[in-house]
């Protein structure tokens, strides 16, 4: 029946003990942290100082590394200008082979070296700070290349020539427009830059499907069958809290839901709500009870006591470890079993995140954490300046000269509009996430607690089927890959192309995807490189043979489809919270 009345998860009965990573610290303290915060995006002053004093300390008590720096720069002023660029796309036009582009680009390759040189290997710095002094070099390298200002960037030149000076003439535009854009005030329509705007149930998540389910921190979406049969065993599909979850669902040529419906399977997913300041302490507990265990619970119901496919995605694939080894540890007692796991770009131990880790440690997050203890939420904005950071040379100055020195805009896409559909996260559970999986390692080292309980992935005995991707700077795949030391369940591991997001939306008939893969086997731990080694490469996409999988894992008697919601619906798709700004 149609607008029947939300139910909502009861609290815990007991309120959850204040986290240890809470701030303590007076409200003035706390205030002025959070000004500087506000004031340097986040990043620590006082870790970066710590980092580079590390360096140049020990550097200065290097006498034989630094003649070696100072002798390598006078041979590379010596030496002719080189037409090769080093593999640098920047630099790929035949243009920068000329003089006096040749030497400018040699001048910066000479720099990069330079100081790559300068910032690694340097004897007695800490790991930590030697990976920030030579990340922070590289960003202000970037900064600085030919190919981000007009006298110097022939291919800028020639536009503007070509075009009679209306390429700079719209750069400028495109300049003046974001500018009004981002100071425009809260609630003011401004429009977009260029192409359609791609909204959720309009042009992208739109696979037919009902809310079945509802409470404070989510919705449970079930998608309408499109086979006359479908597997007993419901897909439960949990997305990261930090994204919308309709990256799973885009344009219907590359929605992840619409497939596995079409392959005949019952799916459900979990549509976070986006929170504000007055849920600044909503916890990581309350997004396992009242999020995966709540969704489980439905999927259950609906499945008639068949056991479940759980996906977890980025963060929702973390916390749906936590789920299934809390689950399989029998200590928990909750209804439901799983019929198997699959974690895609998802990590477990967190001791090598890679260049995310820059922005972790204890000055970094007394930072953050008085920032969100002033907002009571981490604004998505805030957090995607981070990602945009790690990759400033082509999400930043790449596009900035594409866009402001060339006047060209880029025709938005599915993907690129989900990406700017930020969300917030409560101050609570993102400095517990922060500082007991980021920072302390806790799940992976057997200190993190469910309900008071610790729990283990060791106990996790449920099929896994894990997928990384091989540019994945949020969840490098050799952090993925460590599963197989936290887990004892069989594993089917699968490194696709691509980075965090568009190597997990390939879908089938996508030119240029593969993957690689190798069958679980009982041999013993096989390394990383022993794996990839090992593993069979192929041409395409990996989801037919991730689903292929799934279909090995269900009972092989197919069922009608189960009604929607079992005959209690709340509303169409994509529902309300996803549509929350």
């Amino acid at each position: 029946m149609k607008n029947a009345q939300l139910k909502v998860v009861p609290a815990a009965p007991t309120p959850a003990p204040a986290p240890e990573s809470a701030p303590r610290a007076n409200a003035l303290d706390l205030y002025l942290q959070s000004r500087i915060a506000r004031l340097t995006g986040g990043v620590s002053p006082i870790a970066m100082s710590l980092a580079f004093q590390d360096w140049w300390q020990h550097l200065a008590v290097s006498p034989g590394t630094c003649s070696e720096l100072a002798a390598q720069c006078l041979g590379g002023l010596a030496a002719p200008a080189s037409a090769e660029t080093g593999g640098d796309s920047r630099f790929d036009s035949f243009a920068w082979r000329l003089w006096p582009f040749s030497q400018y680009v040699q001048g910066f390759k000479l720099a990069e070296r330079f100081w790559t040189q300068a910032t690694t290997g340097v004897r007695g710095v800490a790991p930590h700070h030697a990976e920030v002094v030579a990340f922070t070099a590289r960003q202000l390298l970037d900064m600085c290349s030919p190919s981000n200002f007009l006298w110097t960037n022939p291919e800028v030149l020639r536009a503007a020539a070509a075009s009679g000076g209306r390429s700079l003439a719209n750069g400028a535009l495109n300049w003046r427009r974001d500018l009004c854009r981002r100071l425009a005030p809260p609630g003011m329509a401004v429009p977009e830059p260029v192409g359609p705007n791609y909204v959720p149930g309009q042009d992208v998540a739109v696979t037919p499907g009902e809310v079945i389910y509802s409470n404070e921190l989510m919705e449970l979406i079930q998608y309408a069958p499109q086979t006359a049969q479908v597997y007993r065993e419901p897909v439960l599909i949990v997305p990261s809290w930090i994204m919308k979850y309709y990256i799973l669902d885009l344009s219907p040529h590359n929605s992840l839901v619409r497939h596995l419906v079409q392959q005949g399977h019952t799916v459900l997913m979990l549509s976070w709500r986006n929170p504000d300041r007055h849920d600044r302490d909503m916890g990581m507990e309350d997004y396992l009870q009242r999020g995966v265990f709540a969704a489980l619970e439905q999927a259950d119901r609906l499945g008639g006591g068949e056991a479940v496919h759980a996906v977890g995605y980025c963060l929702g694939g973390t916390l749906l470890a936590i789920a299934a080894a809390a689950l399989d540890s029998g200590e928990h007692g909750r209804p439901g079993k799983l019929a198997s796991v699959s974690l895609l770009a998802a990590q477990t131990d967190f001791s090598e995140p890679g260049e995310l880790g820059l922005f972790i440690d204890h000055s970094e997050l007394a930072l953050l954490d008085a920032l969100m203890w002033d907002q009571g939420y981490l604004d998505g904005d805030q957090m995607a300046a981070s990602f945009q950071l790690l990759h400033a040379r082509d999400l930043v100055w790449s596009r900035m000269m594409r866009e402001y020195l060339l006047g060209e805009r880029t025709a938005p896409n599915d993907l690129m509009s989900w990406n700017a559909d930020s969300t917030r996260l409560p101050f609570r559970m993102h400095s517990e996430y922060l500082h007991g999986l980021f920072l302390r390692n806790d799940l992976a080292e057997g200190r993190y607690r469910v309900q008071g309980k610790p729990v283990a992935l060791a106990d996790i005995r449920t099929p896994l089927f894990v997928v990384a991707t091989e540019r994945d700077h949020v969840s490098p795949w050799r952090s993925v890959y460590k599963i197989h030391l936290l887990s004892c369940a069989a594993i089917d591991f699968v490194l696709a192309s691509g980075g965090h997001n568009a190597g997990i939306v390939s879908e089938p008939g996508h030119a240029g995807r593969s993957y690689r893969s190798r069958p679980a086997s009982g041999s013993g731990y096989n390394s990383p490189d022993e794996w990839l080694a090992g593993a069979d490469r192929s041409e395409g996409s990996w989801w037919p043979h991730w689903q292929q999988w799934l279909v090995r894992h269900s009972a092989r008697q197919r069922v009608a489809p189960p009604a929607m919601g079992l005959g209690r619906v709340l509303g169409p798709a994509p529902g309300h919270f996803v549509l929350e700004c």
